[in-house]
């Protein structure tokens, strides 16, 4: 979804010094893209693996000497401190080392790379180690202990990591120390489940929220990130020993939710009793089965009116009583304190409200996230439109790093925790919110948000959880797959990280083509490769290809053009994609669909960054060029409509001060935009907004290419002309 004190990993990986990567003479550029241990979690007396991976993206392969500098207290299990290695061109290589610590304690390891001639290139991380426990082999994950509470205690629980989607683990390559415990695991595994459910109910947490994506309308239901709980729950071992419940995703206005009443009563309805409310596990409460709802508004527009959604819900509680239920306890989401829309909330005839992750602005310390949370909670009592049932969220960074960026450390976790439980002994006693408190969230690595046992504090989130709620004793041992012999649970991660890191390779390769190198050239993607070839090449030398995602091929202006339809071509963030001072974007394009309103087929603005990047496209049947100053202002649209049936030339110079448009090589518009390009971290994406966006270009893309300065007119029209012979119907 859209959105946690003892000794563990704590992964700080400093590049030191002004080296974070080398760019030699001879053409060698080495960087040290992560330094990590191997395994999520370390212990004392056992063997830690510690991987460095290092990457040349240079055009000459680098001779190098690595050397692990290793503190007081900790040394190499076995094989040598220093090895000598040649990092490939375009190409990375990973280097492993065996430590082991005799006692419990934290470790600063630092990685030095020499090469003659130049100041060592360093890197260091600081690696704890948990007390010893004795490894031994079970054949199962023992028998969970419950902690008990006298509060129901909930986590909101993420479904996404399914062996069939190993790359939503990618984000975290940016943020090594959210590594959960259990590994880039996939989902659907039993196993997992019961490593989940013991480590959830032993810690006193009582039930998980599965987010839950229908992704059909009108028809049989289709859901899609279901394993955890069809595959996984449902098929564990320990299934009786937690309960759950699923917060409907209704957060795509008009897809996610219901085609009309029909479709809810006779489809979805069915569905939820039959699979879930059913189900002996699943949270009652007052012999009511719980459902959450994740923008509940959205049904205005999918049933008609408000009044159609109160009816809906009525038709829901009673066909529950019918099964056999005292009703239904309806849930909606939001995380704010307007009234007008609590106002609306209670319209449509829900019985709570609660938060997914409250709203934290402007990066804040932990006292003070832990008070605006607190803030919230107060308020929404105070106004007393809606009752609450009370949420506290443990952090926020979103996919992208994007906007607010939080987290709660452990120790303040539990005061935030300590609050939180005395305020819900406030709430009137009649209400659920007096039993019930909702933790946020378990397990959203993507999103930053999380207190399942994970590298940097291992299980000190939930041993807050148990320390504040339960009356559990202390102390008890915690038990990670590697103690008892069982696990790994990421194959489909591995294969798909050693399929990443060939095709990394692959676009990585430096290539040319007749008129490049130019000046001022970035960038040039022709798209000539075969045509099921999962790359595109840079053609500019700068090796900025990239990979192809549900795109294809099909005859272009010249060879091979990419076909938009859905599909695109996402080249990774690099360093020379943010321009900054001046930049060009010229490109061919034809299609047959006239008047799109709103599709992309260059792009580096994003969500999160909506005032940072650049990208071209066609608006309201205009080609259009922007680069944004503020969120999503400065679409320089064209003067004429985009042409149809015959191949165009498009355009698009900035010089730090004017933004200009140019059409089969004629200037089209121009517009004042004063400034830098802000920078972001984001990808290009070619063909499209993003890789599946509804927002995509329908036609052909050919020849796009990437200056780093603003083409003059007369160069404009030159680069028309070379191909315009090739533009006729």
């Amino acid at each position: 979804m859209s959105n946690r004190y003892c000794a563990f990993a704590t992964l700080a990986v400093v590049l030191m010094g002004a080296a974070a990567g080398w760019c030699a003479e001879d053409g060698a550029e080495l960087h040290i893209r992560s330094l990590l241990p191997v395994n999520p979690i370390s212990r004392a007396e056992r063997v830690s693996g510690v991987a460095a991976l290092l990457e040349n993206t240079g055009l000459s392969d680098a001779p190098v000497e690595a050397r692990l500098v290793l503190p007081e207290g900790l040394r190499l299990a076995d094989g040598e401190a220093e090895t000598a290695l040649t990092v490939p061109s375009a190409a990375d290589v990973e280097v492993v080392w065996q430590v082991e610590a005799p006692c419990a304690g934290s470790y600063e390891i630092v990685l030095e790379l020499h090469r003659e001639g130049r100041d060592p290139l360093a890197a260091s991380l600081r690696m704890d180690f948990l007390p010893p426990l004795a490894q031994r082999t079970l054949p199962y994950i023992p028998e969970p202990e419950p902690a008990h509470s006298e509060l129901l205690v909930g986590a909101h629980h993420c479904p996404l990591w399914e062996a069939d989607k190993p790359e939503m683990w990618a984000q975290l390559l940016l943020h090594p120390e959210r590594t959960p415990a259990l590994g880039f695991y996939a989902g659907e595994h039993p196993e997992v489940a019961d490593w989940e459910t013991k480590w959830a109910v032993e810690h006193g947490i009582d039930f998980f929220i599965y987010c839950w994506y229908r992704t059909s309308q009108g028809g049989p239901v289709e859901t899609r990130f279901s394993a955890a709980i069809h595959d996984a729950l449902f098929t564990s071992r320990y299934a009786d020993k937690m309960r759950f419940t699923i917060m409907w995703e209704n957060q795509a206005r008009g897809k996610a939710g219901v085609a009309g009443e029909a479709d809810l009563m006779n489809n979805l309805l069915p569905f939820w009793l039959e699979n879930y409310f059913t189900h002996p596990s699943y949270l009652k409460v007052d012999n009511k089965p719980v459902l959450f709802i994740y923008r509940p508004e959205f049904l205005i527009d999918d049933l008609g009116s408000v009044e159609n959604v109160v009816r809906a819900f009525d038709l829901m509680r009673q066909a529950c009583r019918d099964a056999g239920f005292d009703g239904l306890y309806l849930l909606g989401e939001y995380r704010g304190l307007d009234p007008e829309h609590l106002e609306q909330m209670k319209s449509l005839g829900l019985d709570y409200t609660f938060a997914y992750c409250w709203y934290v602005p402007d990066n804040p310390t932990p006292e003070v996230a832990i008070q605006t949370q607190m803030d919230y909670l107060r308020k929404t009592q105070e106004m007393g439109i809606l009752p609450q049932v009370v949420t506290v969220s443990q952090a926020w960074s979103g996919w992208r790093d994007e906007g607010t960026i939080w987290k709660i450390p452990p120790r303040q976790y539990e005061d935030l925790l300590r609050q939180a439980k005395d305020f819900v002994a406030t709430l009137p006693p009649s209400e659920l919110g007096s039993r019930m408190l909702l933790l946020d969230n378990w397990n959203e690595w993507g999103e930053g948000h999380y207190i399942a046992p994970y590298r940097e504090y291992g299980f000190g989130y939930v041993d807050a959880v148990r320390n504040v709620l339960c009356d559990a004793p202390e102390p008890h041992t915690d038990l990670i797959p590697e103690d008892i012999g069982l696990g790994p649970y990421d194959t489909a991660y591995k294969e798909y990280q050693k399929r990443e890191r060939e095709r990394q390779r692959q676009v990585s390769k430096q290539a040319f083509k007749s008129g490049a190198p130019e000046e001022g050239l970035l960038a040039w993607w022709a798209f000539d490769e075969a045509v099921d070839d999962p790359v595109a090449l840079d053609y500019s030398g700068h090796r900025l290809g990239g990979t192809l995602d549900g795109a294809s091929r099909a005859p272009g202006i010249d060879g091979n053009a990419l076909v938009c339809d859905g599909g695109a071509v996402t080249v990774p963030a690099r360093p020379l994609l943010s321009l900054e001072t001046a930049m060009s974007v010229e490109c061919w394009v034809c299609t047959g669909l006239a008047g799109q309103q709103n599709t992309w087929f260059l792009n580096r603005v994003f969500s999160g960054g909506t005032w940072t990047g650049y990208r071209m496209g066609v608006l309201d049947g205009k080609p259009c060029f922007e680069i944004p100053l503020s969120p999503w202002s400065h679409h320089l649209k064209a003067d004429v409509d985009l042409p149809t049936g015959r191949w165009v030339h498009l355009a698009g110079t900035f010089d730090g001060q004017t933004l200009r448009i140019y059409v089969d090589g004629e200037p089209r518009g121009a517009m004042e935009r004063p400034g830098p390009i802000t920078p972001n971290s984001f990808p290009l994406v070619l063909g499209n907004f993003a890789a599946g966006h509804d927002s995509h270009f329908t036609g052909l893309l050919d020849e796009v290419k990437l200056y780093a300065r603003a083409l003059t007119a007369g160069e404009v029209r030159e680069r028309y002309q070379r191909l315009a012979a090739n533009a006729a119907p």
